[in-house]
């Protein structure tokens, strides 16, 4: 006697599991534009690393012997992998499978996801396509959905502790509405495909049910909505780049916040010094220029990885690397409201900025702020009350910082970009005060100027001389700032700046 018998129904239970909803569901998935589950694991991890979790868990059908005949697989796949040789935990809705509607099997999976990720205190990666509840219930009742017992532990929790210890990242791969939506928001990076992705707070059906208004999904909530309003970070052209997405901003993070981001190695040279720089800032106070080039010439070659880059557009906010060193990128884009920090702007900053020092990842700030946006519409977005939590945000961080003064550093809003005892240096374009040149000569001069014969050339003239107290000088000699550099010698600036702090990062670890 042996086990064998069972040891085979073990195997074709697999076999069964792995065939999703079946081939032509399959068929209709790819009609779609869209792959399925197992095959976007097998894209996104190393190679052979995918470790599943509750294999055959779902329903099966036997027959009057007893032989199993059917297996209906949870709709949620679960398991560890690798990604670049570094341990992932990953879960995602199967859409061939009920669309990815939670049976009994996959809830109980969809809900261990989180919890297992923080057991072993490694990142989570979500691949979302599928809805959430049914009326009907996630499985066969004799009466209606009595809900979960009074004892049981809210599913939002395990989801809200793992923004707390691990990075958590998620992609849209296709319509993705209820419980798998507010996943995909709460995490650290999402992402969505711009074709196939859609987030829905509810559907087709039920938002004409409710308005008695016909829309699409794509209308409703697809990538051209979502990437200005915040709910996702990045759109990705296709899922290779989603995953390829996911990739760049997991190798900035370590496994958890218990660790620091390792340094990998950099053949860009420490002493390179791009002449682009020392003319990159217009003499001209009103014309603007690329934040991102100064980015890309002075940080580590092709390594800047940009999120949330449509909304709040006025602040870029990203990651890079100087020396081999991972560093937060924040700055301001004068392109955009002249880089004033309107309210979508300070709401992103406060996350960015918490992202940061969660995971102990120092921030370089490049400050062009004229300061908070004005007008009507500025004061009824509430600009005050974000810009301010964006200010306590950066004021309670722990991580280190270091600001680079490149041109505008004005009112409120500028000291959300200097960090507690940061490392403070400014270019010979940096101007600052507390107010921008322009409104504040109009305040406090508006008399002198009134009464002028020749209004607009008083203004001019106080302007200029008013612009001689903003340069930069003055604060070098009172040593409020640590130096005033040549735009040229920034890399090597903040490259010895993010070894000097490597002591200091293994000191915050200590505090967690």
């Amino acid at each position: 006697m042996n086990w064998k018998k069972e040891t085979v129904e073990i195997n074709k239970r697999r076999k069964l599991a792995k065939a999703q909803g079946g081939k032509d569901a399959i068929k209709l998935q790819h009609a779609k534009g869209r792959l399925t589950l197992r095959e976007r694991i097998k894209l996104l991890l190393d190679e052979g690393s995918f470790q599943e979790q509750g294999e055959i868990a779902g329903g099966s059908e036997v027959n009057e012997k007893g032989g199993l005949e059917s297996i209906t697989p949870a709709n949620f796949i679960l398991g560890f992998g690798k990604i670049n040789e570094k341990q992932v935990v990953l879960g995602g809705e199967d859409f061939t499978v009920k669309g990815g509607s939670p049976n009994a099997a996959g809830l109980r999976k969809s809900v261990y996801t989180e919890e297992l990720a923080l057991k072993y205190k490694v990142p989570l990666i979500r691949l979302h396509e599928g809805g959430g509840g049914s009326v009907a219930g996630p499985g066969k009742k004799s009466g209606g959905y009595g809900g979960d017992p009074v004892f049981s532990r809210s599913r939002f929790k395990s989801i809200a502790d793992t923004l707390k210890e691990i990075p958590v990242v998620s992609a849209a791969l296709g319509p993705v509405a209820g419980m798998p939506a507010a996943r995909f928001v709460g995490s650290h990076f999402r992402v969505m495909t711009k074709d196939t992705a859609q987030i829905l707070v509810a559907g087709p059906a039920v938002v004409e049910r409710a308005f008695g208004k016909k829309m699409t999904k794509e209308e409703l909530g697809g990538s051209e909505i979502h990437k200005l309003n915040g709910v996702t970070d990045n759109v990705a052209s296709s899922e290779e780049d989603a995953f390829n997405q996911i990739k760049r901003f997991l190798s900035f993070f370590p496994q958890n916040k218990y660790e620091i981001t390792e340094k990998i190695f950099s053949d860009d040279s420490l002493e390179r010094q791009e002449e682009a720089l020392i003319s990159i800032i217009p003499k001209d106070r009103k014309r603007s220029y690329e934040m991102r080039d100064i980015v890309n010439l002075v940080f580590d070659k092709n390594s800047f990885f940009e999120m949330t880059k449509f909304y709040g557009r006025g602040i870029i906010t990203g990651f890079a690397r100087i020396n081999g060193y991972a560093v937060a990128i924040f700055a301001n884009d004068s392109n955009f409201y002249a880089g004033s920090m309107s309210a979508e702007g300070a709401q992103k900053t406060t996350r960015f900025v918490k992202l940061c020092d969660t995971f102990n990842i120092p921030i370089v700030s490049l400050v062009d702020e004229p300061g908070f946006l004005i007008g009507p519409d500025a004061e009824k977005a509430g600009t005050i009350l974000h810009g301010t939590n964006a200010v306590l945000a950066t004021t309670e961080s722990t991580v280190p910082w270091t600001t680079i003064m490149i041109r505008k550093s004005f009112g409120v809003a500028a000291a959300a970009h200097y960090g507690p005892d940061g490392y403070v240096l400014a270019w010979p374009s940096a101007e600052s005060g507390p107010l921008p040149l322009e409104g504040g000569v109009a305040v406090a001069f508006k008399k002198e100027i009134s009464e002028s014969e020749n209004p607009e050339a008083k203004r001019k003239e106080l302007e200029d001389k008013m612009a001689k107290n903003q340069n930069p000088f003055p604060r070098a000699e009172a040593f409020s700032v640590h130096e005033i550099i040549d735009p040229r010698e920034t890399r090597k600036y903040i490259a010895m700046w993010a070894e000097r702090i490597q002591s200091q990062l293994k000191a915050n670890l200590m505090k967690n």
